[in-house]
């Protein structure tokens, strides 16, 4: 009978143990079915300002590139649009992004110790093009064109830098006036470069404003004949795109890893892995770059 309560005490105490040591083995925890827990991810993201599908297929090379050179799983996230990435950035679900000028000081003045780490070698001077459509009449001219004040005209998205901020401004310098001021008709938005380029071209919009890259890359892909938009004025230039880091990159992979982050983008020299920006080659960027665009996201009330 003794013997028999003992067995059963030795299965007991046995089955125990057994649990314990499962529950305290040090494996690390598992979510969704076994995938590793998000914040051993790197996962960045970029303003939508082309095609959505184009993106999504252009950025996969770059992450692949990024795990290699970092030693840490690399993810791109797609954005709905520009405001999106953004709100992504501040509640850390992402944690590095391919942002426009204004974009990329909202979400650095949101998150403290956010950092721009590289731009694109052009990015420093960056500019815009005003383009209408061929039925408009208009050439191109060193002068502001004044006459599409009268003409339907549409910017880019609301949160673009390219498209929306400093063309807002440049109208404002050149004329005193406020775009609601200025065009007679409504102007509208139409979310991406692209967008706008297809837009003026089919004569929906009579005129709008256009990164020069897009409008550059359009034409010499033949998607967009330079007379049917055309351009009729250049922007002066302006500081612009940059890839920002979140100050929760050195928390989660080690101390310093923002800087092996910036000397891996920097270090890029296939072209395909820039493809997606689209870009020659990385430089490094500072805050400091971006101030005169912070400056006029203040004056014209579009600092969030």
């Amino acid at each position: 009978m003794k013997l028999g309560r003992m067995l059963v005490l030795l299965v007991v105490v046995a089955f125990m143990v057994a649990c314990g040591g499962a529950a305290d083995s040090g494996a690390p925890a598992e979510s969704d079915g076994g995938q590793e827990a998000p914040q051993s991810v790197l996962r960045f993201s970029a303003i939508p300002d082309q095609n959505s599908t184009e993106l999504n297929e252009k950025f996969q090379p770059l992450a692949s590139y990024l795990s290699d050179k970092l030693g840490v799983p690399v993810e791109y996230v797609s954005s709905r649009d520009y405001q999106a990435s953004v709100e992504a950035f501040k509640n850390e679900d992402i944690h590095l992004a391919w942002f426009g000028g204004l974009t990329g000081v909202q979400a650095r003045n949101a998150v403290a110790g956010a950092r721009a780490i590289a731009q694109g070698a052009a990015d420093p001077q960056y500019y815009s093009y005003f383009i209408a459509s061929k039925d408009s009449g208009l050439e191109r001219s060193d002068e502001f064109p004044e006459a599409i004040s009268k003409m339907t005209f549409t910017f880019g998205s609301e949160s673009s830098t390219s498209g929306r901020l400093m063309p807002e401004y440049f109208i404002k310098q050149a004329t005193g006036k406020t775009p609601g001021e200025f065009f007679d008709e409504p102007f509208g938005f139409s979310g991406s470069h692209d967008k706008t380029v297809e837009l003026v071209e089919t004569g929906q919009y009579q005129a709008g404003v256009v990164n020069y890259k897009v409008y550059n890359r359009r034409v010499e892909e033949g998607k967009t004949d330079p007379d049917a938009a055309r351009i009729i004025w250049q922007t002066p230039y302006y500081a612009d795109y940059n890839w920002t880091a979140h100050p929760k990159l050195d928390e989660v992979f080690g101390a310093g890893f923002v800087d092996r982050l910036q000397e891996a983008l920097i270090g890029i020299e296939d072209p395909a892995l820039l493809a997606a920006l689209p870009r020659e080659r990385m430089i490094p960027a500072t805050n400091e770059e971006f101030e005169g665009i912070r400056l006029v996201a203040v004056e014209l009330d579009m600092l969030r």
